[in-house]
C-alpha cells in the first residue's frame, strides 16, 4: 500500500507544432524527458494502479475525458480503501488499536470522497456528456473492491 502521485503532461509537438496532452497520467519519473508535467491535473493512486513505466493503467469505457477522468480517479479511491481495509485487517486489535482505526478512518474518507466523484459522474451522463459503453457504467469491466 503506498500513494503515488500522477500527472497528466504535455508531450511532444504535434504536426500544427502544439504540444499536445498525454491521454494517460504518469509518475514524474516516468514523464522526466517526455515533457512537462501539469501540476494542477495531479492525481494519488495506489501504486498498483501503475505499469512498469510509471503510467496509470486504470481504463474506462466512456467517450468524454471528464468522465474518463472521475471514473479513473473513483476507481483509483476505491483501490486506495481496499488496501487500508487489507492493512487494517491485520492489525491486533489489541497492540494496533490506534493504527486500525486510523486505517479504517482513511478508508471510509477514501469511499466518501469516491462516491462525491460518482455523483459528478453521474450529473455528467445524465446531461449527455458521455454515454457509457457497453460494458456499462462500471470501472474495470464490473469489477468491483467493495469490502465487507
Amino acid at each position: 500500500m503506498c500513494d503515488t502521485y500522477v500527472y497528466y503532461f504535455l508531450g511532444p509537438e504535434n504536426a500544427a507544432g502544439e504540444n499536445r496532452l498525454s491521454k494517460w497520467p504518469a509518475t514524474l519519473d516516468a514523464i522526466r524527458g517526455k515533457g512537462e508535467a501539469v501540476m494542477e491535473s495531479q492525481i494519488v493512486v495506489d501504486d498498483t494502479e501503475l505499469d512498469d513505466s510509471g503510467y496509470f493503467i486504470a481504463h474506462v469505457g466512456y467517450d468524454s475525458y471528464a468522465v474518463n477522468d472521475l471514473s479513473a480517479q473513483m476507481w483509483s479511491l476505491e483501490v486506495r480503501a481496499a488496501s487500508r481495509d487489507i492493512e487494517a485487517l491485520k492489525l491486533n486489535d489489541t497492540t494496533e488499536g490506534k493504527d486500525k482505526y486510523m486505517l479504517r478512518l482513511e478508508s471510509r474518507e477514501l469511499r466518501s470522497q469516491a462516491r462525491n466523484l460518482k455523483s459528478r459522474r453521474s450529473e455528467l451522463l445524465a446531461h449527455g456528456h458521455a454515454t457509457p459503453s457497453e460494458t456499462g457504467d462500471s470501472v474495470h469491466h464490473g469489477e468491483s473492491l467493495t469490502t465487507t
